[in-house]
């Protein structure tokens, strides 16, 4: 906790490895991404306050971040969305501790049907605290407007198809590799499915980091002194 510089960035450390089980190595590799400020300062980009019930909005706010770090990939260049998917899914217990609390992973390329068509859901979970089916779709470009019809298509299957009567609304998640606020704002706008927008990185920002080791040389520097 010493990591942390606030009492509400250490509140919301204790409270992740209380609710995931973290060890101390995992713990500090959150840190070390920046994970308080991904998950609760970063603008959030989605409509869950026009299209879900109202004891849901938040909720559905607390399980979605404005940027997942994709670091435990080992990746320092996009793939091909195919194989970035097959990279979550060999590791899909470390995207799950990314994701946060509730998430149980469902399948890969979920098969949707209409008609005679065929269709598949990238990545699709179960988040146990708001009770409801999560779609992630993944994109290596950054965000287009099509792809919030897409999802929204999809959500539309999921409901009529596969959301069980005790359960809430399906919620969709486009994961992409970069976003203008505007843009998805605009997006958004009109649609009717409760839909979230974030971006990944790859890789530790260097920019970050660098602060991240001069910060620690300065703890550690105040400590010998103070010997």
């Amino acid at each position: 906790m010493s990591k942390t510089s606030s009492l509400d960035e250490a509140k919301y450390y204790a409270e992740q490895c209380s609710e995931n089980n973290w060890s101390r190595d995992i713990l500090l590799n959150f840190i070390k991404a920046d994970s308080f400020k991904n998950a609760k300062l970063l603008p959030k980009l989605h409509n869950f306050e026009k299209t879900l019930p109202e004891d849901l909005q938040q909720q559905a706010d607390e399980i979605l971040k404005s940027t997942y770090n994709l670091e435990f990939l080992g990746l320092s260049t996009p793939l091909r969305e195919l194989e970035l998917e097959r990279k979550l899914v060999e590791k899909i217990k470390l995207f799950l501790l990314e994701l946060g609390s509730g998430f149980t992973f469902i399948c890969n390329q979920y098969k949707l049907a209409l008609g005679n068509k065929d269709y598949a859901v990238d990545l699709l979970f179960f988040n146990r605290r708001i009770r409801a089916l999560i779609a992630i779709d993944l994109k290596i470009s950054e965000f287009k407007p099509e792809y919030i019809g897409k999802m929204n298509f999809y959500l539309g299957l999921l409901d009529d198809q596969v959301k069980q009567t005790d359960e809430n609304p399906s919620i969709g998640i486009v994961l992409c590799a970069d976003k203008d606020h505007v843009e998805v704002e605009v997006a958004l706008r009109d649609v009717n499915k409760p839909i979230g927008v974030a971006d990944y990185q790859l890789q530790f920002p260097e920019k970050e980091l660098k602060e991240l080791i001069s910060n620690e040389l300065k703890i550690n520097t105040q400590k010998l002194r103070k010997r």
